[in-house]
């Protein structure tokens, strides 16, 4: 899936990717399968190979689970800031699909990151994610729902045959109803 975790554009992950596919674990996930869960310690990052992941946080409040972003192939999952120093989690991530990941453990990339040859790489991650999430908070404040869904779908427009519905609506914090409406809209210009 290209586009929707723009925080890759302009990085040259390469060596990277290398690096994660030479000595990265390969491990499988079935659909459902924890990455980490949140509260633990977060001990890992992986190259997906196939498959996507959710990010999940859980509102106490309203005994519910919302999807914060996702992970699809040839991208990395994982928490990436926790990961690096071994705290806890603050996300859930869990397979949408059967996946296969190759798996470092995040003490091994926090050093491969401090080497020499890629301390500007680590610098330009932080950035360039810092910088997607930004985006995407102000986002939910000066767009309409029917305007981020269009951004998403023109960002990523095979979202939709790989998604389901009410993954979409949880990423959008709106319901599935709502986005079907949009669709609908959309489609047949309502």
């Amino acid at each position: 899936m290209t586009g929707f975790n723009s925080y890759i554009n302009g990085l040259d992950l390469s060596a990277l990717n290398e690096y994660c596919v030479n000595h990265g674990r390969l491990t499988q996930y079935a659909k459902g399968d924890y990455f980490i869960k949140a509260g633990e310690e977060s001990r890992f990052i992986g190259l997906v190979e196939c498959g996507y992941f959710n990010y999940m946080v859980h509102n106490s409040s309203e005994q519910k689970d919302y999807i914060t972003g996702f992970a699809f192939e040839r991208e990395f999952v994982g928490d990436y800031p926790n990961c690096l120093s071994n705290k806890t989690s603050e996300v859930t991530i869990v397979a949408g699909t059967s996946c296969k990941v190759f798996q470092l453990g995040g003490e091994e990339l926090g050093k491969l990151l401090d080497s020499n040859g890629m301390r500007e790489l680590k610098r330009a991650i932080s950035d360039h994610l810092f910088s997607q999430v930004y985006t995407q908070y102000l986002d939910t404040y000066r767009m309409t729902t029917r305007e981020r869904y269009k951004r998403l779908l023109l960002r990523c427009p095979e979202i939709v045959q790989s998604i389901n519905l009410k993954d979409i609506a949880s990423y959008l914090k709106v319901t599935p109803t709502t986005i079907s409406n949009i669709r609908r809209e959309i489609t047949f210009g309502l």
